[in-house]
Parts: structure tokens; C-alpha cells; sequence
């Protein structure tokens, strides 16, 4: 059986469809030094023998290992630091395994619980997917969100006590909707003096101690105290995200409230600091 035409030479198309790559890539090969620029033929063409095929070759597997072409032509010219690139480039791509892994958590989880819960942390998600069915509302699913990017997973699943209480406490969430209700209508409209703010803001206090009673009450306390003793172990997971302090985090995160609604909002706090110096407040209520 006769063999079929085996070149001596081929052209830079030819060279690159067999390579897997484009015949842009040889040429700047060519431009930094990688690759040998090659005999021309008689139409001035450039023409690639078995060597610079070689050559080429070896160029795309260390490129498709993520390699990097300084690094390749180091690696070529036996330069003694392709070591110290390469045990950079491993930390790399493993780091990038480690992101790709958490990634395809998420995916599973967001799969699995069946909402935007899933997208959570695991800590967050842990205790609020047994939940039943419309218990947690869009708006706390936002309110988890910021917590946990500002106090990170354990913030955000001690935040969570909140949810599960007033999921099963229907008196407790019906006076939740009255009172973020008012609390919108708090708007440009209002002076920040109105004695209503005062009223409203003692109001808020008022439901958020009923909250903390409820919490302890349930014995999500004691689910709260396994979670603090295993904060070392989710410490790291969102070290990569970078964190702001809580003030710089505050005067980053718009809210578009009106001057009544920053006062009344003040006045919770100081209401809130004023009742915790006498021992009466939960902080996982605030």
C-alpha cells in the first residue's frame, strides 16, 4: 500500500492546523524569539521542517500546561529559575482548583435546595433549608447576603436564628411586616424630628426583644453554641473575598435612606445600646 505524499516541508497553515494552533500564534512565536524563523521557498513563503514541528509541538504542550511563554523560552534556553516558575505556576493552577471545587459546590447546593438560598454558605444554607416552603422571604434572602458579606458565614448563620424564629412565629412576622412597612414610609417627606420616629424607633426595640426572647426560647441557643465552638473551622472560607470593616462597609452599601430614616435608625441603636448596658438585649436580634 503506498504511502501518501509525506512533505519535506510545509507551509505556516499546514504547520499550525497540525500543531493545534493559528498561524497568528507561530508568528509572534517568531517575534519574541521562540521559534526559529524558517526557511522561505521560492514564493517567499515561509516553510516548516521536522525540527521546527518539533519545536512547535513542545511550544503548545507546555503552553496548554499553563506555562507561560517567558517561562517556556527559559525552559529552553535551560535557565536555572524554570524551577521557581513552575512551583509558582502549581500553586496557581492549584489554587484555581480549589475555586474551581467551591464553585461546583455552590452549583450543587443552588441545585439541590432549589433557590438562592444555595448560593449562600454551606453554614448559612446548613441551617436555614429545612425551612418550609416560602417561610424564607426574598427580602431576608437579601439581608442574609450583606450580612454575611460584611460578618461572614457565622455572622450571617447566627443572623439566621432571626429567620427561623419568625418563620415560626406567625404573630412575630406579621409585626415584622407592620414595622419594615412603617419603616419605608419613613421618606423625604418627613422631618427628622417627628415625634414619630421616636415612637417607631422604641417600637422596633420592643419586637426586637420579643425576637431575642423567642430565640432563646426555641433552642436555637444551644444549636448557636455548636456553631461558635466550630468557627475555626469556617474561618477560612471566604479569605480569598476581600472584607472591609463594618464602618467602611456602612458608608459603602446604599440604602437611599431620607434624613427620618438615618434618625430613626440612630435612635434604634441608641435605644438597643441603652438596653444592653442593662442586660436586656440579644445582639443576634440587631
Amino acid at each position: 500500500m503506498p504511502l501518501p505524499a509525506i512533505p519535506r516541508r510545509v507551509k505556516i497553515g499546514d504547520a499550525a492546523a497540525f500543531a493545534g494552533t493559528t498561524p497568528r500564534a507561530i508568528r509572534h512565536y517568531h517575534a519574541i524569539g521562540l521559534l526559529a524563523e524558517p526557511e522561505r521557498g521560492s514564493d517567499d513563503r515561509r516553510r516548516y521542517g521536522y525540527d521546527d514541528m518539533i519545536r512547535l509541538l513542545w511550544i503548545r504542550r507546555m503552553a496548554d500546561a499553563g506555562i507561560s511563554l517567558d517561562d517556556i523560552h527559559a525552559a529552553f534556553q535551560g535557565t536555572t529559575g524554570i524551577e521557581q516558575s513552575l512551583a509558582r505556576l502549581e500553586e496557581s493552577l492549584a489554587s484555581k482548583a480549589a475555586a474551581i471545587e467551591a464553585q461546583r459546590a455552590a452549583v450543587s447546593r443552588l441545585r439541590e435546595v432549589g433557590s438562592p438560598l444555595g448560593l449562600l454558605s454551606p453554614l448559612v444554607t446548613g441551617r436555614l433549608r429545612d425551612l418550609p416552603p416560602g417561610a424564607l422571604r426574598s427580602a431576608d434572602l437579601d439581608t442574609l447576603l450583606v450580612t454575611e458579606r460584611i460578618f461572614g458565614p457565622l455572622g450571617a448563620a447566627i443572623q439566621a436564628d432571626r429567620f427561623i424564629v419568625l418563620a415560626s412565629h406567625s404573630e412575630l412576622r406579621a409585626e415584622e411586616d407592620r414595622l419594615t412597612e412603617a419603616e419605608a414610609a419613613l421618606d423625604d417627606t418627613m422631618s427628622p424630628d417627628d415625634p414619630r420616629i421616636e415612637d417607631l424607633a422604641a417600637q422596633r426595640c420592643d419586637h426586637e426583644t420579643a425576637l431575642a426572647a423567642a430565640i432563646e426560647g426555641s433552642g436555637l441557643e444551644e444549636a448557636l453554641n455548636v456553631l461558635l465552638d466550630r468557627e475555626d473551622e469556617h474561618a477560612g472560607e471566604d479569605e480569598d473575598e476581600a472584607r472591609m470593616s463594618v464602618m467602611e462597609a456602612i458608608g459603602k452599601m446604599p440604602y437611599d435612606f431620607s434624613p427620618a430614616r438615618v434618625r430613626y435608625e440612630e435612635r434604634v441603636i441608641e435605644l438597643f445600646h441603652s438596653a444592653d448596658q442593662d442586660g436586656d438585649t440579644d445582639p443576634r436580634t440587631c
